[in-house]
């Protein structure tokens, strides 16, 4: 089957055809095409990072100078709660759902994914979740405010009576992403094209069948919680309240045995895309292709032991703090072999630094430099010191940012020619780099210092030292988050219409015509016989 008529399969669904396929706007609403359904994730999770961004700026706006300025603290602490909602499981997670409904099929040489009209449906149960997330803001008492978290019994005997709603928008992001978890390992297990056996394929499947299992794992856990909370706040239980004999202690456990597989759901799939776009520009095969995807199921194995590194503080046994402690130093050295590998694809390579190179590499640098502060944070004495302050911020805000949304836009200038037939305009795609890394380094960086010097996060004021740093991170955040308009501005541009891509673009356009992909494996480039 050709590139031409891969994805379009399904077009001409047979529930039409008594009158002929759906036009115009229903095309997309009733689409099983993997390639609409993947378009439809990734401008419904840019439509979320800019609504979750724009809560940042309320935030950082409001820490521009200390003293209360803008916004009320109920407020402030509703939006904190929300951006951190929105963004992990509105902006990151849908973003990589859709690179995988877009690329899995074409890499594996199938048709369309295992589960079509299932596809479709895990995608427009999100659009309405949030919708209703979002409401809870214009509900009395307004929305959540503990925290992206929901820290027990602060979201279940102090919390507005909006929570309940807030519960049942959580519990269908879960319901969505379990239906396209089941839908990526069945497509992947099953689809694909002959002679691809599983070590072969490319490290972006393989990075998310990986990624897939974790879902299907946590997601019911989150629910379990969100559940016992409910039962709290509406049938009288005590799951998490200490006066009818529960543990409040139980909530961070539950919670976070979901939570840190989730931020690994989160940056799996951005090392598959690293992993597809560092061997393309640096000429090269991947260097140590089997240690990578062994190194991947060792993350995903050891995620789900390493969960009370959250809650150091809150008075686990001594030796529980010791093997938490030891555990976390352990996902470091698979996590330490994957840049390793990074590192050594480029070593000698040709490289050329076009943008999704550009981002790959700042992703490699900052994501390591978050690695290093997530090493200091396993210290379970140094934690005590750590904790809540801004240094924890610092820290997530380095491997989230760089890791997980600067590997969304290399995935995306990457594979933009192919997607739409036309290149975007390289020198605006390099101005919203360097201005996307020049402010989030600007924004993240000054946080290791003021949260080494005591300053507590999710809190809107703060002590006269801090302002300098804070005035800072503040520029920094809104240079950050002004860019990202560019960025929508050299998207609608390309897909508009810019110069036509030619069939192999990352070669002919920069005079790099040897770099033929071999037949199969997917991963694998032949090397020109003048470069040794």
């Amino acid at each position: 089957m050709t590139d031409q008529t891969i994805g379009h399969v399904n077009d001409h669904d047979d529930s039409h055809a008594d009158h002929g396929p759906p036009k115009g706007l229903m095309r997309w609403v009733l689409t099983t095409n993997h390639k609409d359904i993947g378009s439809m994730y990734m401008w419904f999770s840019f439509a979320m990072f800019l609504l979750g961004g724009a809560m940042a700026m309320v935030i950082r706006a409001e820490l521009f100078q200390p003293g209360l300025q803008l916004v009320q603290p109920e407020f402030f602490n509703q939006m904190t709660t929300m951006h951190g909602l929105i963004m992990v499981f509105g902006a990151v997670m849908p973003a990589f759902v859709g690179l995988a409904n877009w690329m899995i099929p074409m890499m594996i040489g199938a048709p369309d994914m295992a589960l079509p009209r299932m596809n479709n449906w895990s995608f427009w149960i999100l659009p309405f979740a949030f919708a209703l997330l979002v409401s809870t803001l214009f509900m009395e008492g307004g929305g959540p405010n503990f925290g992206w978290t929901f820290y027990a019994p602060l979201s279940t005997d102090y919390a507005p009576p909006s929570t309940t709603f807030f519960i049942f928008a959580v519990h269908m992001m879960g319901v969505s992403s379990i239906m396209g978890a089941i839908n990526v390992i069945a497509t992947i297990l099953n689809l694909r094209a002959p002679g691809m056996t599983l070590m072969k394929m490319p490290l972006f499947v393989w990075t998310w069948l990986i990624t897939a299992y974790l879902l299907i794992a946590v997601m019911p856990v989150l629910a379990g919680v969100v559940t016992m909370m409910l039962m709290d706040i509406h049938f009288g239980t005590a799951f998490f309240n200490a006066g009818g004999g529960g543990d409040p202690v139980l909530f961070q456990h539950v919670f976070w045995f979901f939570g840190h597989p989730e931020v690994y759901i989160m940056i799996l799939p951005a090392f598959g895309v690293v992993s597809q776009i560092i061997p393309a520009f640096s000429r090269k095969p991947l260097f140590g292709y089997t240690s990578m995807v062994y190194a991947v199921a060792s993350i995903a194995f050891l995620s789900f032991i390493v969960w009370a590194h959250h809650m150091f503080t809150v008075g686990i046994p001594l030796v529980g703090e010791v093997f938490f402690m030891y555990a976390t130093m352990l996902i470091a050295v698979p996590t330490g072999v994957k840049v390793f590998n990074w590192v050594a694809t480029m070593f000698r390579g040709a490289l050329t630094f076009e943008t999704p190179m550009l981002f790959a590499v700042a992703f490699v640098v900052l994501f390591t430099i978050g690695g290093f502060s997530g090493l200091m944070l396993s210290i379970a004495p140094a934690d005590f010191q750590y904790h809540d302050t801004y240094f924890v911020v610092a820290h997530f805000h380095y491997v989230l940012v760089p890791g997980a949304i600067f590997a969304i836009f290399a995935g995306v200038y990457y594979w933009l020619p192919k997607w739409t037939g036309h290149m975007y305009d390289a020198g605006l795609s390099k101005v919203h780099f360097w201005m996307s890394f020049i402010g989030m380094n600007l924004t993240f960086f000054p946080m290791h210092f003021v949260g080494l010097a005591g300053m507590p996060r999710r809190i809107p004021d703060y002590a006269l030292q801090f302002a300098d740093f804070n005035m800072i991170a503040s520029i920094g955040g809104f240079m950050f988050g002004v860019t990202q308009l560019l960025f929508l501005f050299i998207v609608i541009k390309c897909v508009k219409g810019g110069p036509k891509a030619e069939a192999k673009p990352w070669e002919g356009a920069h005079g790099l015509e040897w770099m033929v992909p071999s037949p199969a494996p997917y991963h694998t480039f032949t090397t020109p016989p003048d470069v040794k």
